[in-house]
């Protein structure tokens, strides 16, 4: 992957998710890992242990944040608190750019605490390009969108999901995270072939990639993050 303006014209190398149960190890053996992406709602507190963690990692870490419920595609916007203590982390950390999943999740202020996959219509590519410029000009730095993992599609779609990302990124200015994992899981569940997605994707605005496990079943397989990659995976 080339640098661009969306990963700051650096290669960070190889970074993991930062996860609790890492904390001990980390203090204790100081692994050499190039940076730790947290996710950004566990951080987004006044006080407390979590940052406490969050400051000794710095000391010897770099960090991207990785967010979760910015739900870029709901049909009202950000809210305006969420948004308030996202850029105070995000000064606190020094991250080169925030990322989040382009995806639905909230209705009149009810949070799902899920991943809903959007209609891929060009009235929801104004609205969520909106929602990312909106976010991306108040933070000040740079916003990259996570594709997801999906198990049901709207027949209203008028295009694939990876003429919708090019379409969002294009129109809002944005960064991707390029989530290779949920790219083959999607392609199982709904038939099709995976590299016509990776193809299609704006190469230039990639500034980060993802790559996890995932559990098969019967009918479909599930993005859990918590089996082996497979060999399919990184070399999408």
């Amino acid at each position: 992957m080339s640098s661009n303006r969306f990963n700051a014209f650096q290669d960070y190398g190889i970074g993991i998710g930062l996860r609790i149960p890492h904390y001990r190890h980390i203090f204790s053996e100081k692994p050499l890992v190039d940076w730790f992406e947290i996710i950004s709602e566990n951080f987004m507190i006044d006080g407390g242990r979590p940052l406490a963690v969050l400051d000794q990692i710095l000391e010897r870490y770099s960090v991207v944040q990785h967010g979760v419920s910015m739900y870029f595609g709901s049909a009202t916007g950000p809210d305006p608190e969420h948004l308030r203590r996202l850029k105070h982390l995000t000064r606190r950390t020094r991250t080169p750019w925030v990322s989040d999943h382009l995806c639905w999740g909230s209705v009149d202020g009810t949070y799902t605490h899920d991943l809903l996959p959007l209609p891929y219509t060009w009235e929801a590519v104004e609205l969520t390009a909106e929602r990312i410029r909106t976010v991306q000009d108040y933070l000040e730095i740079p916003v990259a969108v996570e594709n997801v993992s999906s198990y049901a599609a709207f027949t209203c779609s008028q295009m694939t999901e990876w003429e919708f990302l090019t379409e969002v990124v294009e129109r809002a200015d944005c960064g991707i995270l390029l989530d290779v994992n949920n790219i083959y899981v999607s392609s199982v569940n709904h038939e099709f072939e995976a590299m016509d997605f990776v193809n299609a994707v704006p190469a230039e605005r990639v500034a980060q990639i993802h790559i996890a496990g995932h559990s098969r079943y019967e009918k479909y397989i599930l993005d859990t993050h918590d089996h082996p990659v497979i060999d399919q995976v990184p070399s999408r």
